[in-house]
């Protein structure tokens, strides 16, 4: 059986924790073609989009809040806290750095319960909502992390293509790789 060195493990993991973290926030959306990772935090009733294009090595991120359109009469950075604007200017961000619809891979995170109520259906709405405008952009959702009662955070190493993420008080785990 062949096994890796364990200075061959311990250097990648430096590689990867030496690149520039760029935090996604609620209603923020964040694209990149450059080696670092996007990243966004205690994900709870919220949706995370992770996007990304291995054939021209695009990522993006959109943390999502609510679902939906918003409201006319919000702000242009308050858009994007709902479902249908976030995927839109994920999909708009992306094409401007040269990706299109067609070649986008989408892995979803979050819409979790973490406050235990029994009449909460925000999750369930911002899971149903993110997965319809997804599917209107004709994009493809690889791998989900969604529902149950735990927090989440995810990270994308967009060189790499490799989606982490963690649960609750879980370790850190590969959720997805683009290459595989």
């Amino acid at each position: 059986m062949f096994s890796i060195p364990v200075y061959f493990v311990w250097a990648y993991n430096l590689a990867v924790y030496m690149k520039e973290i760029v935090d996604v926030q609620i209603g923020e959306v964040r694209t990149a073609k450059e080696d670092i990772v996007l990243k966004s935090k205690a994900i709870g009733s919220c949706i995370a989009v992770i996007a990304y294009d291995a054939k021209r090595g695009i990522g993006g991120m959109a943390h999502i809040m609510l679902p939906g359109v918003a409201p006319v009469n919000k702000s242009s950075g308050e858009k994007t806290k709902y479902a249908a604007n976030a995927i839109e200017a994920l999909v708009g961000q992306m094409a401007q750095l040269g990706s299109n619809n067609g070649d986008i891979e989408v892995v979803l995170a979050g819409g979790g319960n973490v406050l235990n109520r029994p009449d909460d259906t925000i999750c369930k709405d911002n899971i149903r909502s993110t997965l319809e405008f997804l599917s209107k952009h004709d994009v493809a959702v690889k791998v989900q992390s969604v529902g149950g009662t735990s927090r989440r955070s995810v990270s994308l190493d967009v060189k790499g293509g490799i989606v982490f993420y963690t649960e609750g008080n879980g370790g850190e785990t590969q959720l997805w790789r683009a290459y595989e």
